[in-house]
């Protein structure tokens, strides 16, 4: 069965997990995303687990909150939010399943009853910072007029 999910607003992206392919959103993500133009693309560099002082918490699990929190903090400043972020692209060193239950549980929580966006997850050997251990980035459709936006995660 196909699942789509899309706002009342007929320009707001369309969720689609379509027939034949397994329900990813227990795994947090969506198959495919349909944007429509017109509309601010907003493009989102990867973020880490730094907080504002460049500090970097040990813990993956602390890594992945921070991000999380710094993605926000930039789709803010582009006045976009979660609910606009089409794509994400994760990178995560030493992944395993573990990691992933971590994450999942994490883009659940954030996103709460918006669908997740497709993903891509890619394990890596390594990242740019020394002891850095995930890293996230996005993609998003905003509408081309909004006011500022305001999402604390």
């Amino acid at each position: 069965m196909s699942s789509v999910v899309s706002a009342e607003n007929t320009r707001a992206p369309r969720f689609i997990n379509p027939p034949g392919l397994y329900d990813p959103r227990p795994n947090a993500y969506t198959h495919v995303v349909v944007a429509h133009a017109p509309a601010r693309l907003v493009y989102v560099a990867g973020q880490g687990g730094e907080d504002v002082r460049g500090g970097l918490p040990q813990a993956f699990a602390a890594q992945v909150q921070q991000a999380l929190h710094n993605l926000i903090t930039a789709l803010n400043a582009a006045s976009a939010c979660l609910a606009d972020v089409v794509k994400l692209t994760v990178l995560i060193v030493d992944h395993d399943e573990e990691r992933l239950a971590v994450l999942t549980h994490a883009i659940n929580a954030a996103w709460g009853p918006w669908p997740a966006p497709a993903c891509t997850l890619i394990p890596v050997p390594r990242l740019a910072l020394d002891g850095m251990l995930f890293e996230i980035e996005a993609t998003a459709v905003a509408p081309l007029k909004r006011e500022a936006v305001s999402y604390v995660f």
